[in-house]
């Protein structure tokens, strides 16, 4: 029962009472609301001990993708940051979107490697840094249909062609991505030195001025992508949480929900589902 309620609550995004209303019409169990908070009250510690181990193994890791998303907490903006990567998901939702939540996080930990969008506080934390390219091109695209044709047109093709090369990086020679890398960098000389006159090609300019020599860190290290994607895909759950329920009526509840949501991560990335996972988790034999 304790499986089935934490499935329909934190994956299903179903409300205490059509909860309870669940219970009573396909199980003919009487469950109370207040029953129901007791239950994942109580289960809470199961999925913190998960978590505890899941964010060891994130302060080892060489490779991070982190993001961030608005929850509500009472009534008030809260932030539930994903830091994740190929083997592990962990959520935490703070009040702040600062720096200090990173830092909080890492708790000295500098990995070799991060992939973000451009957002200050996701930045400093790696000894190199991957721009989200996704996150580059849909810039571009919104500045020229803003009334850029001078820079932004080119750029959206350089970004484009980093793309079409990523397809097949892992199987790339060594020397063959640096050639690559040699021929964008020359590419994006010829761009930077285009003086654009619409606002939106100006800032795109000023921002790659500052930031370009992290647009193509993914041919230098191959193991990470050119995009943020995954850590979007971690959050998707939260956002439509957040459509479906309103948010979180106590702090302890939004905390089990990123202890949930780091453990069905993580576990998922190892091919277990989310229910499996739970059981496995709070001690449930599914043999």
């Amino acid at each position: 029962i304790a499986a089935l309620a934490v499935y329909l609550r934190f994956v299903q995004a179903i409300s205490y009472e059509r909860l309870a209303r669940c219970f009573r019409d396909l199980f003919g169990l009487s469950v109370s609301e207040g029953a129901l908070d007791a239950m994942l009250r109580r289960v809470k510690p199961r999925f913190d001990r998960e978590t505890e181990g899941i964010l060891k193994r994130l302060r080892k890791s060489r490779v991070i993708y982190s993001d961030e998303t608005s929850v509500r907490i009472k009534g008030k903006n809260w932030w539930n940051w994903v830091f994740q990567n190929d083997e592990i998901t962990l959520h935490v939702i703070r009040r702040s979107r600062g720096h200090g939540v990173v830092e909080e996080v890492m708790d000295g930990h500098k990995p070799a490697l991060w992939v973000s969008d451009l957002y200050g506080a996701q930045q400093g934390h790696a000894q190199a840094w991957q721009v989200c390219l996704a996150h580059q091109l849909r810039d571009c695209r919104y500045a020229c249909d803003a009334g850029d044709a001078i820079f932004a047109p080119r750029m959206k093709r350089l970004i484009l062609r980093a793309f079409v090369i990523a397809k097949t990086r892992g199987s790339l020679a060594a020397s063959t991505r640096k050639n690559y890398r040699a021929r964008l960098e020359r590419e994006m000389d010829a761009i930077m030195a285009c003086a654009p006159t619409q606002k939106d090609g100006q800032r795109l300019r000023k921002r790659y001025g500052k930031h370009r020599g992290s647009l193509f860190t993914f041919l230098d290290h191959p193991e990470i992508a050119p995009d943020n994607n995954s850590s979007e895909r971690a959050l998707r759950p939260t956002a439509t949480y957040r459509k479906v329920t309103g948010g979180f009526r106590s702090t302890w509840g939004a905390d089990l929900y990123a202890a949930v949501r780091s453990t069905l991560g993580t576990k998922a990335k190892s091919g277990q589902n989310s229910f499996s996972a739970i059981q496995s988790t709070l001690g449930i034999s599914t043999g």
